[in-house]
């Protein structure tokens, strides 16, 4: 585990969070913001507000699938 003291990401791996799709990346998935931090989540469009899983939290952003 690395240890990083300046940041401090508002996600957590298995949590679920309502958002609403803010934006597409350039491969298509949309993206979320939580407190400013970044999210993708794939198969959705500008403007969807969904639930969401975070499956991998990166230092600078993170992956979600929509929970069902």
């Amino acid at each position: 585990m690395f240890k990083d003291e300046n940041t401090s990401v508002p996600v957590e791996e298995g949590e679920t969070y309502d958002v609403t799709i803010q934006d597409i990346a350039r491969l298509g998935d949309g993206i979320a913001r939580i407190e400013g931090f970044v999210v993708f989540v794939p198969n959705t469009s500008v403007g969807d507000e969904v639930r969401i899983k975070v499956e991998r939290v990166l230092p600078k952003f993170a992956f979600a699938s929509i929970v069902e």
